[in-house]
């Protein structure tokens, strides 16, 4: 190590020959991956190469996940991840497959037994988790999220931009996703809830049932209300203003209202033409700004069977935007763009959902006692804050390194 000519600001450079990294915080997440026992599975789940000369599938699904977590958005960000010999050492990967290697094999993943495989692996991982936070009785929050994507073969959305609409299904106290559906961006986020629902469902371990259900306004389906009345969940979804609707709300005395500060609030009965049973119609009117030829109260309705106040039930089924949506809404940016575009080429192979989204950055995190407030609307920038710190692999470190055969790491300074 060598001392560099003194600065004209108070600090000194120095020259080293030491392994550096500026992922250090990505050593982390491949300790948690190992610790989970990803590698064993994925030796007993996914199909084996048809040579011995053929890497085995952990060679290529480490090094995808610890990509798509440090922000990388394309196969040829694995390059930045194979350059970075300190990180490889500190996770003894040895050999990295090239680009292309991992763009066949992605391929020959998606269009072979690798997605079944898959499946069961994503089983193991939710049911470890479900373990370890105790909790068999669940809320479940679906929700179409759109990734803009600038492929040619991608599709305009309802939005109106070019991409995809995948489904997710979010279990909220456990904080994991439960299961996710591939959709093309045409493809309407009201389409076969119903069967998603029951897909999820499908998806839990022994043991552990789906109480509760809250949904946005895509759900509001009467095949949908009466499966749930059926099989005694709970539920909130977003409701329509169709014109019975609009009937409904006209209906209701100005003296039913109860005022708050931001919006009032009222409730009626209400039902659709096939639904079994009549729901709770909870309508909450909200102050517009007088506009020169629209100065009419917005509307907003939120239908649901839970037995408690009217304010409970809403307070509730905000929550499902402060527990689900924003939980995953820093990961989202950082992981889904870059996952599904790459999915889309490698024959929408579903590789990539699971490991971009639901490996959850914030949940291994925080399980091993650091990164509290990760989840808040501000988490994006603190995970990648967290990821992206310097490192040094050898005999002796600074932040994270070798001592002893074993991985040892150090934050030295926390995220404001």
């Amino acid at each position: 190590m060598g001392t560099l000519a003194q600065t004209v600001l108070p600090f000194k450079l120095e020259a080293t020959e030491e392994m550096l990294t500026a992922n250090a915080g990505l050593a982390l997440f491949g300790e948690f991956m190992r610790g989970l026992g990803l590698q064993r599975w994925l030796t007993q789940e996914m199909p084996h190469p048809g040579s011995g000369r053929g890497y085995q599938a952990e060679s290529y699904v480490t090094p995808l996940a610890l990509m798509l977590t440090g922000g990388g958005r394309s196969l040829e960000d694995l390059r930045t991840l194979k350059n970075d010999l300190a990180l490889n050492t500190l996770l003894k990967q040895t050999t990295l497959p090239s680009t292309d290697a991992f763009g066949d094999w992605l391929r020959r993943t998606g269009a072979g037994q690798g997605l079944a495989g898959l499946d069961r692996i994503n089983q193991r991982t939710v049911a470890t988790r479900l373990r370890q936070s105790g909790i068999t009785r669940h809320t479940l929050d679906c929700d179409a999220s759109q990734i803009v994507a600038e492929k040619e073969a991608a599709h305009i959305t309802y939005k109106g931009e070019q991409g995809y609409m995948p489904m997710i299904g979010h279990l909220a106290e456990a904080g994991v996703i439960i299961h996710d559906e591939f959709r093309e961006g045409n493809i309407a986020p009201a389409t076969q809830n119903l069967e998603f629902i029951k897909s999820c469902e499908a998806c839990l371990p022994k043991g552990h049932v789906i109480t509760n259900v809250r949904l946005d306004s895509a759900g509001y389906q009467s095949s949908i209300f009466n499966y749930l009345e059926d099989t005694g969940k709970t539920f909130a979804i977003g409701g329509r203003l169709d014109r019975p609707t609009q009937q409904v709300i006209a209906d209701i005395p100005e003296a039913s209202w109860k005022d708050y500060p931001d919006c009032a609030l009222a409730e009626t009965l209400h039902c659709m033409n096939e639904t079994k049973q009549a729901f709770r119609l909870i309508v909450i009117r909200y102050k517009r700004q007088v506009e020169l030829f629209d100065d009419a109260p917005k509307y907003h309705v939120i239908a649901s069977n839970r037995v408690e106040s009217t304010e409970a039930t809403l307070v509730w089924y905000r929550q499902r935007g402060e527990v689900s949506e924003i939980r995953h809404q820093g990961i989202e940016d950082r992981l889904w763009h870059g996952t599904y575009a790459l999915r889309a080429i490698c024959s929408q192979c579903r590789f990539l959902s699971y490991w971009g989204y639901r490996t959850q950055f914030v949940c291994p995190v925080q399980a091993l006692g650091v990164g509290r407030g990760l989840a808040t609307p501000q988490g994006s920038d603190r995970a990648l804050a967290f990821i992206s710190f310097a490192g040094q692999a050898g005999t002796s470190c600074g932040c994270v390194g070798i001592e002893g055969g074993e991985i040892s790491a150090r934050v030295v300074s926390s995220y404001p």
